[in-house]
């Protein structure tokens, strides 16, 4: 199947970007071939710069829970555009949605956000998470765990070390030995590695920052009371629990997924949380919150200091507020009902192929794992016939279906997936399971 078009504004984008893209997932590169161009998206489809249309499970990495080009949701950006693009002041907006996240993490009477910022990426909400939490305790470390991806500020791109706890390495050119230094990094699902880290480091570690489920190495939960037994550990030595909820908050359900682990009964209080994607609806918008306590730290109040000129741009706020006012709870039925039928039969299809899998979820989250066991951490994930996805995605594509273009990435639904939709995807996953079976290491 040609993509001469695609091909072409690749090789043109590659002249004036490098790589040809603004963020490498994008290059295919671990699929290969070429990039899709994407020029329009409606609902649950999208459609490339040569006019073809795919159903989509990415939607923007989350963002568009509702789908994509939501009516209600463009009416409320097109009408905050015309009253000015960004004003460099406070607006009234803000402090709605910062009153509407507080509003929805809350279970049981638990309400664990006081006060919100909002900046304009994921990265920086877990960069200033972090910053907050040391010069709320005074302290330098920071505990993260391996396969977790909190943005790419230069202390979280860090590799560990050679032994359990041993200060981390620089995970990319261009972060100093000193910067990864201040970093530990532990195997995920481990407590007994954590207690380890504390045990040897404990009166200097500020923060712990842990996504609430993994999702950046495809979906990997953490086991039962982790996170609980995680912050338990944390508060025992003075150190504050960051919950990274860029991806999973407001997307696998109303209060995120701490929300879901505080209704089945796993009660934490994180210090502070982290939130992106969902709450732009698709604009870059970003928050950090927790107790005010803490929070109070932050500029104009507190010695620790943050700022952005579009920090709270009233576009990207508008959109926020009417994504999240509409994310009720027959939207997110819809997804998780979406996402089981979808997870089981890729799965069925893999099956009947003979493809050795299994099956990843975290809420209305899944993805697909090459393997038999079922992986806790990194170095499970990492084990896994990674070549077999390459051609499960192309098979996909060429049948209209458009993944996530790696294999350690989450899949997503949106309630724009209807029945249509979803008998598509479904129409096109025999063939593509073959493709997976057929495939042979490199």
């Amino acid at each position: 199947m040609s993509h001469e078009q695609n091909a072409d504004l690749f090789t043109r984008a590659k002249s004036s970007i490098p790589g040809g893209v603004n963020s490498p997932v994008r290059a295919y590169g671990s699929v290969g071939g070429t990039p899709r161009f994407l020029v329009s998206a409606q609902g649950a489809r999208v459609t490339d710069a040569e006019g073809t249309e795919y159903v989509d499970l990415v939607c923007s990495w989350g963002p568009a829970i509702l789908g994509h080009a939501q009516p209600d949701v463009v009416r409320a950006v097109q009408e905050a555009a015309a009253r000015g693009l960004s004003f460099g002041a406070s607006t009234p907006a803000e402090t709605e949605l910062a009153e509407l996240i507080r509003e929805r993490v809350s279970v049981g009477g638990v309400s664990p956000i006081e006060k919100v910022r909002l900046v304009s990426t994921g990265t920086e909400a877990t960069m200033t998470a972090i910053r907050l939490a040391r010069g709320f305790t005074g302290r330098e470390l920071l505990v993260k765990f391996a396969g977790h991806y909190h943005g790419h500020s230069d202390g979280l791109l860090a590799a560990a070390g050679s032994g359990l706890a041993t200060l981390a390495l620089p995970g990319s050119a261009g972060v100093t030995a000193a910067t990864a230094g201040q970093t530990l990094v532990v195997p995920y699902n481990d407590l007994d590695a954590l207690r380890a880290v504390f045990a040897e480091h404990g009166e200097n570690i500020a923060g712990v920052i842990v996504e609430a489920a993994s999702a950046n190495m495809g979906v990997v939960p953490p086991k039962p009371g982790f996170n609980a037994a995680l912050a338990e550990i944390a508060h025992a030595h003075g150190a504050l629990v960051i919950l990274d909820e860029v991806l999973t908050g407001f997307r696998v359900g109303p209060a995120g997924f701490w929300g879901l682990q505080a209704a089945a009964g796993e009660h934490y209080v994180p210090d502070l949380f982290t939130f992106g994607k969902v709450i732009g609806g698709g604009m870059p918008l970003a928050a950090l919150g927790g107790r005010a306590e803490v929070m109070d730290h932050l500029a104009p109040l507190g010695p620790v200091y943050q700022a952005g000129t579009l920090s709270g741009n009233p576009v990207a706020v508008a959109a926020g507020l009417e994504t999240l006012r509409r994310a009720t709870p027959e939207v997110y039925a819809h997804l998780h009902r979406t996402a089981d039928t979808l997870a089981a039969t890729v799965s069925a299809a893999l099956a009947d192929a003979g493809v050795v899998h299994t099956v990843q979820r975290a809420g209305n989250l899944f993805s697909f794992v090459f393997a038999a066991e079922v992986p806790e951490n990194y170095a499970d994930v990492q084990a896994q016939d990674v070549y077999r996805y390459g051609p499960f995605f192309h098979a996909m594509l060429d049948a209209g279906i458009n993944l996530p273009p790696s294999v350690f990435e989450a899949w997503f639904v949106s309630a724009a997936h209807d029945e249509a939709a979803v008998a598509e995807i479904i129409a096109a996953l025999p063939a593509a399971a073959r493709a997976a079976a057929e495939a042979t290491a490199a």
